[in-house]
């Protein structure tokens, strides 16, 4: 047998490899590698999770700061609008159409001569409140909807999934337009956030149950179900918990939409009717002004778009805040 580069050790039945001339490794010796000090876990400090993650990038995201001010402001406005005047948003003086600012008035008067600045205060209650019951009712069903089925699957995941796509395929707006049409005779602001959560909850059952799907097979949810947990308990005590990140998301964007559809329905006149003080409603009545005097369409406008705007906004700070790839 020829020479050969390996030798059998005598002491043991491991083959010890022998470098060739040239081929020599350098190993450092062992106090000069540290690493220990490298590989070390402060015990002392005190664990953390997504959620405390998420908040401590919130607080310090200009962009989370400027839209939770406006959002507050908002909120206030809507809770307490006789802080802000105490015209009454109702009343309305004909010969004072289309007025101009005044003492009392500072945006002036309407076509029919109502308080320009009042109806812009009070119809922020009625747009918050149809976006706020809206959003509510559609996070509980849809959550609830797309939580089993993609907890459980097999036929009921079948069943929730064909339904979910058949309300999927009809457009919100359209559809909602269809129904209050068909019980216009008494039209509130219930039955108006009832039908767009009718139409609106299939986006959300569809963000959980894809959320669900990738979080109950985790290792958490195993150890649970093998200390005896139930099926139930999981679900609601350990997989929903942890799937509710995009959800969260969904639902602060998805608020800034449905006082929009509000808004919509109302300008078409199909929404709130004409006693109710809404934003849409007074965009509806000035449209036909806009050459005219454009102001009575431009205050309500401008307070929609910003507050959409701010939910909108904070939706993006959310994402961010609860994206592990938009952290460093």
């Amino acid at each position: 047998m020829t020479e050969q580069n390996t030798m059998i050790s005598e002491n043991s039945n491991d083959f010890i490899a022998t470098p060739l001339p040239g081929q020599e490794r350098f190993v450092a010796p062992i106090d000069e590698t540290p690493v220990q000090a490298v590989d070390s876990v402060d015990e002392t400090k005190v664990a953390t999770s997504m959620w405390s993650d998420a908040w401590r990038s919130l607080r310090k995201n200009p962009l989370f700061i400027f839209s939770g001010i406006l959002i507050l402001l908002i909120l206030f406005v809507a809770l307490f609008p006789s802080a802000f005047t105490k015209v009454d948003p109702n009343y309305c003086n004909l010969p004072q159409s289309l007025d101009g600012p005044s003492a009392g008035h500072i945006l002036g008067f309407n076509q029919q001569g109502c308080d320009v600045f009042s109806r812009v205060i009070y119809g922020a209650r009625t747009s918050v409140s149809v976006g706020i019951l809206t959003t509510i009712i559609v996070t509980i069903f849809g959550g609830i909807v797309g939580a089993l089925a993609g907890f459980y699957g097999g036929w009921l995941d079948a069943v929730l999934s064909r339904i979910t796509d058949i309300f999927f395929a009809i457009p919100m707006l359209l559809g909602a337009i269809v129904v209050l049409q068909m019980f216009k005779t008494s039209t509130s602001i219930w039955k108006v956030v009832l039908v767009l959560a009718l139409f609106g909850w299939v986006t959300t059952a569809r963000i959980t149950r894809g959320s669900v799907l990738e979080a109950k097979n985790l290792e958490f949810n195993t150890a649970s179900t093998a200390l005896g947990s139930s099926s139930m308990r999981n679900l609601f005590r350990h997989v929903l918990p942890n799937s509710l990140a995009p959800v969260i998301v969904l639902t602060t964007t998805s608020l800034g939409s449905y006082i929009v559809a509000e808004a919509t329905l109302s300008f078409l006149g199909v929404g709130l009717p004409t006693t109710v003080v809404s934003w849409g409603g007074d965009i509806s009545d000035g449209q036909s002004l806009l050459r005219v005097d454009p102001q009575v369409l431009f205050y309500p406008s401008l307070a929609l778009a910003i507050t959409v705007l701010a939910f909108i906004m904070m939706g993006d700070a959310v994402k961010d805040a609860l994206d592990p790839k938009s952290r460093v």
